[in-house]
């Protein structure tokens, strides 16, 4: 296997060559041990080029509009001398692991430009529609001098906490006359929100947005807020006939001046730099677990029994990580052996 020249990487990222900014965003995102040591090491050369950009989380259930608005609030911002990197999770299949990764043909002025930089990537089936290296990849795209990295989720409604986690804003897109004002309002995604937009708001749908704005904007007053110096906003905005739009960057803007304002900004960005490591050890566990030898020796015995019901779940991951951690209370507790000698399970 040939491995990436850490030094081109580095160059290259520093000097936004999109070719490598891309090799080195594929990088970030391999599974392969090496290539996670390798990442690490880059990540590490990269450190002092990050920190400066907004980075921007925005969530909204399927339909909502949420590329069709980057689409356009993506050129608002090239027009006021930004660059842009979006990183666009797209769910992945729970059957085939496939994903559709079209984020490119629903922002199709944005991938055109230059001074864009547009990445699909498949969840893998994190939770929250947020992929596993999202964060990293953040930090790739910082070091090549984007200084506004959105992160588009998928929108599943699972919890969104992580990508809430990894930003400076987190914007919540809500549709007009969709059966869930008020009564059907997810209280855990608005409580996490700093922005709310109400999209589509053009057109018949004009007056029913601005009801739903409303709404909206009584109900995160019942809310405590996430930050204490910054009062959620409510805002109508149309990606179609892009009314609203400026007016939503300068929600965004005057978000990240009161954070700095308040002194916390830094203080955010550590806090989620915990949350983000602890997040690390577990995938790094779970992945150690999953090719641990001796965890592999029992685990497609233990599948076969979860599967036939002549062991639950909960006995059977007991074993996996007594296995796993050196014990042999799976072994004393008989869970997922079979007995020659009496003929029945231990």
């Amino acid at each position: 296997m040939k491995l990436p020249d850490l030094d081109a990487y580095e160059a290259g990222v520093l000097s936004a060559d999109r070719a490598t900014v891309g090799r080195a965003l594929t990088l970030v995102e391999s599974d392969h041990p090496v290539h996670h040591r390798l990442a690490q090491e880059l990540l590490r050369r990269l450190g002092a080029h990050t920190g400066s950009a907004i980075r921007l989380g925005i969530t909204g259930v399927p339909g909502v509009g949420k590329s069709t608005l980057i689409d356009v609030l993506g050129q608002h911002l090239l027009e006021l001398g930004h660059r842009v990197a979006v990183l666009a999770v797209d769910p992945t299949s729970g059957r085939s692991g496939g994903s559709i990764l079209g984020d490119k043909t629903r922002m199709a002025a944005l991938a055109r430009d230059d001074r864009a930089f547009i990445r699909p990537s498949p969840s893998r089936g994190a939770l929250g529609g947020v992929a596993r290296k999202t964060r990293e990849s953040m930090l790739i795209c910082e070091a090549a001098g984007y200084d506004i990295v959105i992160v588009e989720t998928v929108g599943v409604g699972q919890s969104e906490t992580q990508v809430a986690d990894m930003v400076d804003c987190f914007l919540v897109l809500m549709l007009a006359n969709a059966g869930d004002e008020l009564q059907g309002i997810k209280r855990g995604i608005l409580e996490l929100a700093d922005l709310i937009a109400v999209n589509k708001a053009d057109g018949d749908n004009v007056l029913p947005a601005k009801l739903a704005r409303q709404q909206y904007d009584m109900a995160i007053r019942l809310l405590g807020r996430k930050e204490p110096s910054w009062e959620p906003q409510v805002l109508t905005v149309s990606a179609r006939t892009q009314a609203g739009v400026p007016e939503l960057w300068a929600g965004i803007e005057a978000h990240r001046a009161t954070l700095e304002g308040a002194d916390r900004l830094a203080a955010l960005r550590s806090e989620q730099a915990v949350s983000w490591m602890w997040r690390a050890v577990q995938d790094e566990l779970s992945r150690r677990l999953r090719t641990h030898p001796r965890v592999m020796e029992i685990a497609s015995g233990l599948e076969a029994e979860v599967r036939a019901g002549t062991t639950p779940a909960t006995e059977a991951a007991v074993a996996l990580l007594d296995r796993f951690s050196g014990g042999e209370a799976a072994d004393d507790q008989g869970l997922n052996r079979a007995s020659p000698e009496r003929g029945e399970l231990s």
